[in-house]
């Protein structure tokens, strides 16, 4: 038969005090005299009293616990992310829990219902799905959401989200800028804000340089390497190549430049590669990416404070805070504007 753990109860008892001055002792919410809180610790010790911390936090009226929900963990990104996450509530005297939805609807849902559970005191929340009218209703209910990297329309929780527009018009203009003229988007799917933002972007460049920017030099898939190698072998069976690629996540940029070195597609000096991100990867792959770096350490500390602030002050709201979206210049870009010898023409392969 299981021995029975000791309880506060029997701590109070071999101590000779109350049950209630214990409890206060223990959680730190009372100072007691030295030799008085000589005898808890030494009950304590002789009984091996584990305190219940849940138990514990739950009376409080929390879990002390917040849930990060993510699609996937084995994307740098949200590892990244999640890292940061953890580091920030964990300095605040919180836990966390991950979630991974896979991208599934259903999970998504069923996360939410750990604020209902008291499993969490809330979460942060990163979804593809903003078209989602159920997800977007049940995360009206609840205050202490924040929405991290991607938006849900219709919804007032405060967010956080990189300056996309920006970063991607930066990218453009710097192709542009160094001599590029047939530059083509290889980007997400089309109703994610990422997506939108960063296409708004690459247009305002070339509406700025006055440079023709047609549709069919953009392509919408999925943020995959998969997705940027089958691109990649159609954009080279086509009659028309571009000089520059403008990948919007880091995952299809390297996808790229595996199939155009499988092709015989130099990088940059037959053909320019920028990509969206700047994860770890990005210094790891030759050439070593041109890229737009958006913070996901920072995008995961700046929401785990305005999730711990939601918290603790219901009342406050915060909206949408943004973070810098920076271009980081490596080794795949080449510029045009110098000398062009060593420079091959791009021709078209067969997929």
């Amino acid at each position: 038969m299981k021995k029975k753990s000791p309880t506060i109860q029997d701590v109070a008892d071999k101590a000779g005090l109350s049950k209630a001055a214990v409890s206060r002792y223990l959680n730190k919410s009372i100072r007691l005299p030295e030799e008085t809180g000589q005898k808890i610790d030494d009950a304590v010790r002789a009984l091996g009293y584990r305190r219940n911390s849940i138990a514990r936090r739950l009376s409080k009226g929390g879990s002390e616990t917040i849930g990060l929900v993510v699609p996937e963990i084995s994307n740098i990104f949200f590892s990244e992310m999640a890292e940061a996450v953890e580091q920030t509530v964990s300095e605040r005297g919180y836990n966390l829990i991950l979630g991974i939805s896979r991208n599934h609807p259903d999970k998504e849902l069923g996360f939410l219902r750990w604020i209902d559970d008291s499993i969490v005191d809330g979460l942060l929340f990163v979804t593809n799905r903003p078209n989602n009218r159920r997800l977007q209703l049940d995360i009206r209910r609840y205050r202490a959401v924040v929405l991290l990297d991607e938006d849900i329309p219709g919804t007032t929780q405060d967010k956080v989200f990189c300056h996309n527009i920006e970063g991607a018009r930066d990218a453009t203009r710097y192709l542009i800028r160094t001599g590029h003229r047939r530059i083509f988007h290889v980007t997400g799917p089309s109703p994610l804000m990422s997506v939108k933002e960063r296409l708004e972007g690459f247009r305002l460049a070339h509406q700025e340089a006055a440079q023709p920017c047609p549709d069919t030099h953009i392509f919408h898939h999925d943020y995959t390497q998969q997705f940027g190698r089958e691109v990649t072998r159609k954009i080279l069976s086509s009659s028309v190549l571009p000089d520059a690629i403008f990948a919007a996540s880091d995952y299809i940029a390297i996808g790229i430049l595996e199939e155009l070195k499988r092709n015989g597609i130099r990088v940059p000096e037959d053909m320019s590669v920028i990509g969206f991100d700047d994860t770890s990867l990005a210094e790891l792959v030759t050439p070593k990416l041109t890229t737009v770096r958006q913070d996901a350490a920072e995008l995961g500390r700046i929401g785990a404070d305005r999730l711990l602030d939601a918290i603790a002050h219901p009342e406050i709201r915060h909206g949408v805070t943004r973070i810098a979206a920076s271009l980081i210049v490596r080794d795949s870009v080449r510029d045009r504007r110098l000398s062009t010898r060593d420079i091959r023409p791009p021709t078209a392969f067969s997929p």
